[in-house]
């Protein structure tokens, strides 16, 4: 391969991944303030992975919730994602409630329904009109591996959601 066709190939590759920033952060924005004006409805460890979830929802999801099955447009989820303490053998500690010990965030996911997407937010990104994002600790897009649509698809019937049932037994319980 020539010199030019490497630095082209180079500069597609770098071009690609700093557009692909897991989700859709130019549809899908970070909710600034979450941490204080959502409703925090479940903490748990993550199924498969040596991580923690903190699970927050806005007020327009949880009244949604208060009155049927599915979000409301204008529901936005938030997932805190957290690095467990690990012990001396570097085996992550657990706490008396089952749960991993937070050491540090890692990432934040957001999932945003609308029913009134801008025509430009591809309908293949999306799944039962929700929308997805990934951010970091600082609330800048975050490169993510996982594509969000693909695991929430399955879901139909939880809302597209994984934490449904969590949501909707902590909004029953008050």
């Amino acid at each position: 391969m020539t010199y030019p066709k490497i630095v082209v190939s180079l500069v597609c590759i770098l071009a690609a991944v700093g557009v692909y920033a897991g989700g859709d952060p130019d549809f899908v924005a970070f909710p600034q303030g979450y941490d204080t004006s959502f409703t925090n409805y479940v903490t748990l460890n993550r199924v498969g992975k040596e991580l923690v979830a903190k699970m927050y929802a806005n007020n327009v999801a949880v009244s949604s919730y208060e009155t049927g099955k599915t979000a409301g447009s204008g529901s936005i989820l938030v997932m805190e994602v957290y690095k467990p303490k690990k012990d001396a053998d570097g085996k992550a500690m657990v706490g008396d409630d089952g749960i991993y010990v937070i050491d540090q965030l890692a990432a934040i996911a957001v999932m945003e329904r609308r029913d009134n997407w801008d025509a430009a937010y591809p309908a293949g990104n999306r799944v039962g009109d929700w929308g997805f994002a990934f951010y970091g600790p600082d609330g800048q897009p975050k490169a993510n591996e996982l594509q969000c649509v693909v695991c929430h698809t399955p879901l139909q019937h939880q809302d597209f959601m994984f934490s449904h049932h969590h949501l909707v037994s902590h909004v029953g319980s008050q």
